[in-house]
């Protein structure tokens, strides 16, 4: 299992055990990953570190003052 997390800014739009399903978008440097249909969004990730599966589950949703962010698991074997 991998875990990676994503920034939402709406709350309620997502929940915990949730299957989910991400795209991938590519920069110079590196990758980001986008919970369809845009609900929430990973920070920038390594080239070595690029995910395998495109669908995963929501294992958690944490609000902070900087707001929501969800993490999600995805089965990379």
């Amino acid at each position: 299992m991998k875990e990676m997390e994503f920034k939402m800014e709406r709350q309620n739009v997502l929940e915990v055990g949730q299957a989910v399903t991400v795209t991938e978008g590519a920069l110079p440097q590196s990758y980001y990953y986008t919970i369809d249909p845009s609900l929430a969004m990973s920070g920038n990730v390594k080239f070595g570190d690029r995910l395998k599966s495109n669908e995963g589950t929501v294992v958690d949703i944490k609000e902070t003052p900087r707001g929501f962010y969800v993490t999600v698991a995805f089965n990379e074997d």
